[in-house]
């Protein structure tokens, strides 16, 4: 039986309250021929449109004659609070008096200072920015808020950190796990790959736990508390992750007095949330990072208190609660909804570390099912053939395909192999280059896989054969080979770095694994 974790996002206890829908009885729009690749693209069309806003909010430089003009009114109430008595006077009499007074509005909290800075003229800037030039897309950001700001806030808690600080992925990537910047940083904590090495994550062709929120949430927090215990200051630690710790240091340093830092380290005693704008009014620091805590403080002020900012019709996306199943082997996410009898773009939202919708080959990963399908999962991968789990081929491209061709072949769209390699250059495909196609089981039947549409090869050794290791003859099949040496076929496979679609040629060298 596979292995079966019971989770729920944040520790919640209790039933199951349907936060990821099932899909209904009748799933067959769901799960048409092309459901992974139309899932990948939509997430890749959502991720796009949170990028352009993004790229526009690290752009966007302040205008002093527009931040004057909204200085007394950006960071205020939209209607203040005597006219609106005025008003429920006029409309209801004394009654609407003594409803207005019997229901203030609390004024909210902050674990970062941000009243000291609320009136700062970037951070009316970017509150304008949030408000006007961005408003569509900054009240999805806030309803995904939703999703992950208990799972956030409780690590962010148990770093000793401040909470409020879980706003910073709303200005990294507006909670989205497959943003992707034009520096190539990826995820809710946008990431770069060398920085999430370093703090445990995974990154590789098939696996990017920069797109896992809950791991990279849980990365993003160390990394916060070594900046902030080496500079000595939330807002510097915060400046630090966009910018590195380094030139925050040398900005230091070149304070009048710079703490004895100069760039070493020095005493966090002599620096405080100040110590930032003092660097960012001298232009110490590129204007991306000078900018970067008004926007941390713009964006906190809006999330705690939406309606006051115009945002009346914010409704937060429940939070993600599931079960985790360990899936052994190369499994398309497609399959795997099937078995959990959900949508293919509910499990993706779940398992958005899978960059190709397809767990990785030769190695077991845990998978994140709806909460309450885990066990029957599990029972069904149990009694599921070998071949119904791979819904997709590998392709070799020949000298003159374009990708439209290959789709047709497979009798896929080309969306689809384009979502499933996220990196391809449609227009300058290279002879050789392995192509990942996406299929589904429904239209494969299993007998496909050792004759597949597109005959496509695995590079394997053609090189002298050593001990352990075998010369494939003419017209041999690996399981042929498994069988001769008394070794499971997956073993031969997974030592081999083959897959049940790989086509092995006389010639290849083909390494034996140890019974």
């Amino acid at each position: 039986m596979l292995a079966l974790i019971l989770a729920a996002c944040g520790g919640a206890q209790g039933p199951h309250v349907g936060t990821v829908a099932p899909a209904v009885a009748d799933s067959s729009a769901a799960h048409t021929v092309d459901s992974l690749g139309a899932a990948i693209a939509r997430v890749a069309q959502d991720s796009a449109a949170d990028q352009e806003v993004l790229d526009s909010l690290h752009r966007t430089a302040p205008r002093p004659d527009s931040a004057r003009a909204h200085r007394d009114s950006a960071a205020a109430p939209a209607v203040k609070g005597e006219e609106v008595e005025r008003e429920a006077v006029r409309l209801f009499g004394a009654e609407g008096k003594a409803a207005i007074g019997a229901a203030p509005s609390p004024e909210p909290t902050f674990d970062i200072d941000v009243s000291s800075f609320a009136t700062n003229r970037r951070v009316l800037e970017y509150l304008e920015f949030f408000q006007v030039d961005s408003r569509d897309r900054f009240e999805i950001w806030l309803a995904r808020l939703g999703r992950y700001e208990g799972m956030i806030r409780n690590r962010l808690r148990a770093k000793r950190l401040p909470e409020d600080l879980v706003y910073l992925s709303l200005i990294e990537s507006g909670f989205s796990n497959t943003a992707v910047s034009r520096a190539k940083a990826v995820g809710m904590w946008q990431f770069m790959a060398s920085t999430a090495r370093l703090y445990g994550l995974t990154v590789d062709p098939w696996v990017d736990e920069r797109r896992d929120p809950f791991k990279a949430t849980e990365a993003a927090v160390n990394y916060l508390a070594d900046l902030r215990e080496r500079l000595g200051s939330v807002y510097l630690a915060a400046a630090a992750y966009n910018a590195g710790v380094g030139r925050i240091e040398r900005g230091i340093g070149r304070l009048p007095g710079g703490g004895g830092r100069g760039g070493s380290g020095g005493d966090p005693d002599s620096v405080s949330d100040l110590t930032f704008f003092q660097l960012a009014d001298r232009r110490y620091l590129r204007r991306e990072t000078r900018d970067y805590v008004p926007k941390l403080i713009a964006a906190s002020l809006i999330a705690k208190q939406p309606q006051r900012y115009g945002f009346d019709e914010v409704k937060p996306l429940p939070r993600l609660e599931f079960d985790e199943v360990t899936i052994p082997d190369a499994t398309g996410l497609d399959v795997i909804a099937r078995l959990a009898d959900t949508s293919v773009a509910a499990l993706l939202e779940l398992n958005s570390q899978f960059v190709r919708g397809i767990t990785p080959p030769g190695r077991g990963v845990v998978v994140r099912v709806p909460r309450g399908r885990g066990t029957i999962v599990a029972e069904r991968y149990d009694s599921l053939p070998v071949t119904d789990r791979i819904t997709f081929v590998d392709h070799y491209v020949a000298r003159g395909q374009t990708l439209s061709e290959i789709a047709k072949r497979y009798r896929v769209s080309v969306t689809m192999i384009e979502g499933a390699n996220p990196h391809i250059r449609t227009h300058a495909l290279r002879v050789g280059q392995r192509i990942i196609v996406p299929m589904s089981g429904r239209i494969v039947p299993a007998g496909a896989w050792s004759t597949p549409p597109e005959p496509r090869y695995r590079r394997v050794s053609r090189t002298e054969a050593s001990t352990g290791s075998y010369r494939v003859r003419p017209g041999e099949t690996a399981s042929e080979i498994a069988r001769r040496y008394g070794v499971a076929l997956a073993a031969l496979l997974n030592y081999n770095g083959l897959t049940i679609a790989s086509v092995i040629r006389a010639g290849d060298i083909i390494k034996i694994p140890q019974k």
